[in-house]
């Protein structure tokens, strides 16, 4: 193998990271990317929260539902076919968040809750938004509610208390 004629070397550019400490090194140093993403089949999922639609896959062969998507049954191995959750839904078990990634920071301390849908045989995890920590009990009605301007992702559905008649609570 013949040996290359110039030293190969990375382009360079002044920009380094900001050093906060010796020992230990802490460093700064900016990230940023736009990531292109397929939701494949989960695809309607995503396009129903844009909508106001909470969508479930159900196995028509063992009639397994599940509350969140699936492109196949865990029990059967067989297809899901989706079909829209109930309009309400009951706290299943919930947790108080104290610390958060980035996106709900500002947010904390924040209720998260599993949600139990009749007829589902699997939970639902969201937010729980417009009630106190204190208030929230095991089997509470919920209903879910959708961000007007949808990111296509999984926050953008959330869950508030529901009232017995059905109207949410102010």
């Amino acid at each position: 193998m013949k040996k290359p004629n110039k030293k190969i070397r990375l382009p360079e550019t002044e920009e380094g990271g900001t050093l906060f400490n010796l020992d230990p090194l802490i460093v700064k140093q900016h990230y940023e990317i736009d990531y292109l993403h397929s939701y494949a089949q989960d695809s309607p999922f995503f396009a129903g929260l844009a909508k106001g639609v909470l969508l479930g896959s159900e196995c028509r062969n063992c009639n397994y539902r599940y509350a969140t998507p699936r492109k196949t049954c865990m029990y059967c191995g067989h297809e899901t076919e989706w079909f829209e959750l109930p309009a309400t839904g009951r706290v299943h078990t919930w947790t108080t968040c104290y610390y958060a990634g980035e996106v709900f920071l500002k947010e904390t301390p924040f209720n998260l809750v599993l949600v139990e849908f009749d007829g589902v045989d699997t939970l639902f995890l969201s937010r729980l938004v417009g009630v106190e920590t204190g208030e929230i009990s095991i089997g509470m009605e919920i209903r879910p509610r959708f961000l007007r301007n949808s990111r296509f992702k999984a926050t953008d559905v959330y869950f508030v208390p529901a009232a017995p008649d059905g109207e949410e609570k102010k």
